[in-house]
């Protein structure tokens, strides 16, 4: 009897060292969680950026439907302006968001630098090129990539007009997301024997003066994925247009404020991505390579294309050809 209550005093110790230990996940491990806070830093307000921060938010509305969890956020704004930039990051991170998602490449790393040593993750969208950001090897980030393919918007731009002589390149000198995309242009037109005029500006009046300027020595114009010159898009496409120069841009936003074509990605899809990593960074603890979306999206602006008295067809036998008008979104 004395044996047997022994064994079951045993027993019984063993059962309360275990549930003491249940509690606490194994070393390296993480707890898994109900509810998460996270941050949504644009780099400004316009159209491309309110698209994909908008699709940010809808999926993750929908995750948190689906998963039947708590996922609350915040849209921030930082106005194009890298001071503000940096005290959203400070104030993310002192507030304790479980994750930072930085929409466009200064926001990015602003961000990136503001959660350095807090573990806090990033996971970027909308950075053309993240290597040359300054956003790979890094630990804790990772996003997703909106890579322009600059030679076949240029070879667009030669399909519909072969007589273009000399090319505007209208782009911001603040913007990472230009640099590449610019000297792959200048490359590209050497190659063609083609000569470009480059026109910058740091805000929306030093853009439209650059746009002024530039409309009347050039045959048509090329801006990569800029976000200054998105914000300005809708006033320097009615310029354009009346100069009779075509637009070319480096997303789909641009083709809708006015700008003539593109060939790139969604950004709606774009934001879909980002929050769907967002999350499983998060629920996983794993942070993977950044991805960058597929394009291939040739977009047509017919409004713009009836101004300026052009034909377009040939953009259907280079890709699938998707036609918008003008919108103030």
């Amino acid at each position: 009897m004395k044996k047997l209550s022994a064994l079951l005093l045993a027993a019984m110790m063993i059962l309360a060292l275990a549930a003491c230990g249940s509690g606490k996940p194994a070393e390296g491990g993480s707890e898994s969680k109900e509810t998460y806070k996270i941050a949504i830093v644009k780099q400004m307000d316009h159209a491309s950026l309110d698209e994909i921060s908008n699709a940010i938010a809808a999926e993750l509305d929908a995750i948190a439907a689906e998963k039947k969890i708590t996922i609350s956020y915040r849209i921030f704004s930082g106005q194009g302006d890298t001071t503000t930039l940096n005290q959203i990051g400070s104030q993310v991170v002192a507030d304790g968001y479980d994750a930072i998602i930085p929409v466009a490449t200064t926001a990015a790393q602003c961000m990136v630098t503001a959660a350095e040593g807090s573990k806090i993750p990033v996971i970027y969208a909308a950075v053309s090129d993240p290597k040359t950001a300054g956003l790979t090897g890094l630990n804790n980030v990772t996003g997703v990539s909106d890579a322009l393919d600059t030679k076949f918007i240029l070879d667009m731009m030669l399909a519909q007009n072969p007589n273009v002589k000399t090319v505007g390149l209208l782009y911001s000198m603040s913007e990472a997301n230009s640099q590449t995309s610019i000297a792959q242009a200048k490359k590209y037109l050497d190659e063609k024997g083609i000569s470009y005029v480059e026109k910058t500006g740091s805000n929306n009046d030093e853009i439209m003066s650059a746009a002024v300027s530039i409309a009347s020595q050039v045959d048509a114009v090329f801006t990569p994925t800029d976000n200054v010159v998105m914000g300005a898009e809708l006033t320097i496409s009615e310029l354009f247009n009346k100069a009779k120069v075509p637009h070319y841009a480096g997303a789909d936003s641009f083709v809708r404020n006015g700008a003539f074509a593109t060939c790139g990605v969604n950004y709606t899809d774009l934001g879909k991505k980002t929050a769907d990593m967002a999350f499983n960074v998060l629920d996983t603890g794993e942070v993977p390579e950044y991805y960058t979306m597929e394009g291939g999206i040739i977009t047509v602006n017919t409004e713009t294309a009836a101004a300026l008295g052009v034909d377009y067809s040939m953009f259907g036998d280079m890709g699938t050809l998707k036609e918008v008008v003008t919108t103030k979104q």
